[in-house]
């Protein structure tokens, strides 16, 4: 499949996987740590028939790795260490194999972010590059990877500059999320400190020397004055993104122009995720994500404590609800790859709790819920 026909197949595609033979996901839980509390990451099973989750294990110990990323194939795990950094070096990178049967991680690899509180990471669509977002540092590292896995020597770093109109949030940029697009030809960093997602061109130089070349500027997405975008989620098709305001407790739907040379953004719809659309100081979102099957877009809220929920036709958005029980400053959630299940990470809750969505696209309580201490980010992975 080459990356120019990608974006449109897999707009006429359902997204939603089949089942593993084994019925079962593994479950990554990226946490905060303390001495008397998380160790590092933790691992559980999903079973897919009860939505159910097995007792947590430390997967590996590793100061604070608040966010964590699979590689494309599965086989890797990297994840984000969201301390302030030696000498100025910035945090924790950290790469590990995964041993699928069995869920065991073993340390491959490790590095430095470049600036302080590295908060996000993930990898492009062919596990080539991953790119960490510093919010602390308010800067990106872009890291070139090994066949195995392994940082490779060549990297890109980036420290972004400006502010926005809310001097106690905003003073100056605050990186807190990367992204890359379907084909992997451009990615994302969403600055909470300027309002908007900088853009960028790129692409890998296979030479001797193993260098990059450099990132083309693309101009960057305008979101909302005040409105603090934190995470992005690009819809598969290229054509739509969809990015949460922490501060403004908002929704943006951004339309999409990827031509080479003629890019474009326009953010075409602002929707709040709170019921009554009037955030209180104590409220923030947290994450964004898109159900596999393309059909709905959620949203965390903090301190309201829920999981708002939005229709997607395709070029609008249209709240349909809120999911509560059992959450309580909910952090990163994600939903299983067939759509049935959603696991959402409780920072202050210390736990994982697990809903179940219907056709409607709600997400409905299970009662299931498993304790991890301060909790930040699930990833999946099948269980052969």
């Amino acid at each position: 499949m080459s990356l120019l026909t990608a974006p449109m197949l897999l707009a006429g595609l359902a997204l939603t996987a089949a089942p593993p033979a084994s019925g079962k996901y593994w479950v990554y839980i990226g946490t905060y740590t303390s001495k008397d509390g998380s160790k590092g990451i933790y691992r559980c099973e999903l079973d897919l028939k009860t939505g159910k989750l097995s007792e947590p294990e430390v997967a590996a110990e590793v100061g604070s790795p608040s966010f964590l990323t699979l590689s494309p194939d599965g086989k890797r795990l990297y994840a984000v260490g969201e301390t302030t950094g030696d000498k100025g070096k910035g945090g924790g990178v950290y790469a590990f194999a995964v041993e699928a049967a069995t869920g065991k991680l073993a340390k491959l690899d490790e590095s430095t972010s470049g600036g302080n509180g590295p908060c996000h990471v993930v990898t492009d669509p062919a596990g080539k590059r991953l790119l960490v977002a510093n919010y602390g540092g308010g800067s990106w590292k872009l890291f070139r990877l090994t066949a195995d896995g392994k940082f490779e020597g060549a990297s890109q770093f980036s420290q972004l500059t400006g502010s926005g109109s809310n001097p106690k949030r905003q003073e100056k940029p605050h990186a807190h999320c990367g992204a890359f697009d379907a084909t992997g030809k451009y990615f994302f960093v969403v600055d909470l400190g300027t309002d908007q997602v900088w853009v960028h061109e790129h692409s890998i130089t296979e030479t001797n020397d193993n260098t990059f070349t450099k990132s083309r500027f693309v101009p960057p997405i305008k979101l909302p004055a005040g409105s603090g975008p934190r995470h992005i989620h690009i819809a598969p098709a290229n054509d739509y993104a969809f990015v949460c305001g922490e501060l403004d407790c908002t929704v943006n739907v951004v339309k999409m122009d990827l031509t080479q040379g003629k890019e474009k953004f326009e953010v075409v719809q602002s929707l709040p995720t709170l019921p009554d659309g009037k955030p209180t100081p104590r409220d923030s979102t947290a994450e964004v994500r898109i159900h596999p099957s393309g059909k709905f877009v959620y949203v965390s809220n903090r301190g309201h404590n829920s999981i708002a929920a939005f229709a997607w036709d395709g070029t609008k958005l249209t709240a349909i609800g809120h999911a509560t029980e059992g959450i309580n400053i909910p952090r990163n959630f994600n939903i299983d790859p067939t759509g049935k299940w959603m696991l959402v990470a409780n920072q202050d809750g210390n736990d994982i709790v697990v809903f179940e969505i219907g056709a409607d696209g709600l997400p409905k309580p299970t009662g299931n819920k498993v304790a991890v201490p301060k909790p930040v980010c699930v990833k999946f992975l099948a269980k052969p």
